[in-house]
């Protein structure tokens, strides 16, 4: 799938998520289906950038606010994710410290709160190890609007116009953010890589 490719997130056959946000105006209930079809995905992420005791609050924050607005939402966008991941991403901006604090502390770790518990071979989890550490001091390095963007795209899993549309900003600057972005990391963990060969040596 390329970057800007659009993605139906409705299960097949069901209806699509605006026609819910629409119909639980009258049947509050059904915005429970929101929830199911978007959760999960929306917790990973946050778990990714804030550890998995903010996510929930977050997630929980992001839901309430959602449904206190869902009259608001606007009936031409069928796929609510956009929506949802910006309201999210306004919660997540309130946390920035503590992301950056998470990272440095995985760097330091090695400890990924979110992929800890899915090696299951001790060779893969010191594979997954080093690089997690590489990746996060590299994370941490980055501004917070680059951070955004370059999770939005790899861990949100948004297309280039999605990620535009939580962030309220042009899709030029997403495209220059997150070109920045993967430019720096890449720099960074070849740095990583580098100096850990010479130290082997």
């Amino acid at each position: 799938m390329t970057a800007g490719a659009s993605r139906a997130t409705a299960p097949e056959g069901s209806e699509p998520d605006a026609d819910v946000i629409l119909r639980s105006l009258e049947e509050p209930a059904l915005f429970g289906e929101i929830f199911r079809r978007h959760a999960p995905a929306l917790h990973r992420y946050v778990a990714r950038r804030l550890g998995s005791r903010d996510a929930d609050d977050v997630v929980a924050e992001t839901f309430h606010t959602a449904f206190r607005k869902r009259h608001r939402y606007d009936p031409d966008r069928p796929d609510a994710r956009p929506w949802l991941w910006r309201i999210a991403a306004n919660l997540v901006r309130r946390h920035h410290r503590s992301e950056t604090r998470q990272y440095r502390a995985l760097a330091r770790t090695g400890v990924d709160p979110v992929m800890e518990g899915f090696a299951d071979r001790a060779a893969e989890r010191v594979d997954a190890t080093s690089l997690s550490t590489s990746l996060a001091a590299a994370l941490a390095r980055l501004s917070k609007g680059d951070r955004d963007v370059l999770l939005l795209v790899a861990w949100g899993e948004l297309t280039y116009e999605e990620t535009a549309l939580v962030l309220g900003i042009p899709l030029g600057t997403v495209r220059s953010r997150l070109h920045r972005a993967r430019a720096r990391v890449r720099a960074s963990l070849a740095a990583t890589a580098t100096s850990a060969k010479e130290e082997t040596r």
